[in-house]
């Protein structure tokens, strides 16, 4: 168990911080940055954790906003802290990016503050590009997560939550070359690529009969040629691919669709390319054990939180790919009424409100004293890590 009299330094660190932090929300909610774009963002969390005494790694993993700050208290295990940053297109922080990033920040300075009280490490990751090519995962495969014992994020929503997951996602690219001809004059001296796409769509769209009520294919077409009177000789088209787990996905989702690709193809006499434009984002494992504590946590903040089944999704996330490789949480946190849903123009005003800001605070809470109990009580830590392991022998291992 947590030992109870960290519970008050806890309290009263997020208490003197509070202002810190919400000004760091506030200033990452009106200056939006897209995925690997996030020069600003970066600069400010590590010049405020350098400042904190944390040593700081910039350009982790060959990514220019991609950070590792670490704060060594004693010699126990090390919890890392998943800092996300992107906004959206257009939309700026309407998936709360810069809450999950103020709290994350506000957690481990909270840790900080035990100074060699801290019988760990703490680590903030800074995880750029969530929402576009996943900067967790050359995190992983550069080794940025050697070390870590458990990571933890809270994502802002509509309702308080632990437990779910999310869908694994492959999304595709299909480029269909054909030959261009007069459209009036001579079509048949022409390979319509357009018409090798609509076909191709045609078909995977037709898979859903085929495959699990999991499986997701929405898609659109980018180019289907320039004129009405030109064959098109080029057709491009992408899809976000998505199911509950990677193995289905990535074993037999993706074969169906080069599939389908390959045989309109061959129906058409034009030819294919099928590619991922986006990396694998697997599905999110989340720690049951660990989440029970995070729960106690939040409750005792006064917030009631409700326990998702397994199979509840919602979207797709890169800290899938982390809950894989070591014990995870991805809890989520209300700021928004539970009829808003993220990405939306709705949801980037709510985080940027008195209500996304105490639910930043709150989660900074709850996880501060979450990585606090688990750093204490030798047998929880045993229950994480067994609980962990033995997901990974029941699943086989997934696709990376």
């Amino acid at each position: 168990m947590e030992r109870p009299r960290y519970r008050q330094d806890v309290l009263d660190s997020v208490g003197r911080r509070a202002a810190t932090l919400v000004a760091l929300s506030r200033w990452l909610h009106e200056h939006p940055e897209l995925g690997n774009e996030e020069h600003r963002a970066a600069a400010r969390l590590t010049e405020l954790l350098e400042r904190e005494g944390f040593t700081v790694e910039r350009g982790v993993a060959g990514l220019a906003t991609a950070f590792r700050a670490a704060f060594r208290g004693g010699a126990g295990p090390t919890v890392a802290f998943l800092a996300e940053y992107d906004a959206l297109p257009e939309l700026g922080h309407a998936c709360g990016h810069n809450l999950i990033a103020a709290s994350c920040v506000g957690a481990a300075l909270v840790l900080r503050d035990l100074g060699p009280a801290l019988p760990g490490t703490v680590v903030v990751m800074g995880c750029p590009a969530e929402e576009t090519s996943g900067g967790k995962i050359p995190l992983l495969e550069a080794g940025a997560f050697a070390g870590v014992d458990v990571a933890m994020s809270v994502h802002p929503g509509g309702r308080n939550s632990i437990g779910g997951s999310s869908l694994a996602s492959h999304p595709v690219e299909l480029e269909f070359f054909g030959k261009a001809s007069h459209a009036a004059a001579a079509p048949d001296q022409g390979i319509n690529a357009l018409q090798a796409l609509v076909l191709a769509l045609q078909a995977i769209w037709a898979l859903r009969s085929q495959l699990r009520d999991d499986v997701r294919l929405p898609g659109i077409i980018l180019d289907g040629g320039k004129a009405p009177n030109v064959v098109p000789d080029y057709a491009r088209a992408r899809l976000s691919v998505r199911a509950a787990d990677a193995a289905y996905l990535e074993q037999v989702v993706v074969p169906r669709i080069r599939a389908a690709a390959e045989g309109a193809a061959l129906a058409t006499g034009a030819s294919v390319r099928v590619r991922h434009y986006e990396p694998l984002y697997e599905e999110l494992w989340q720690n049951d054990a660990l989440s029970q504590v995070f729960r106690r946590h939040l409750e005792s903040l006064g917030r009631s939180v409700q326990q998702l089944a397994p199979w509840e999704r919602a979207g797709s996330t890169d800290v899938g790919n982390v809950s894989h490789a070591i014990p995870t949480i991805h809890p989520t946190i209300a700021v928004a009424s539970p009829g808003v849903p993220a990405h939306t123009r709705e949801f980037a005003e709510a985080c940027g409100t008195e209500a996304g800001e105490q639910g930043m605070l709150d989660a900074a809470r709850a996880m501060a004293l979450t990585a606090l109990e688990w750093m204490h009580d030798a047998e929880l830590r045993d229950q994480v890590r067994l609980e962990h392991e033995r997901r990974r022998q029941s699943s086989g291992g997934t696709p990376r």
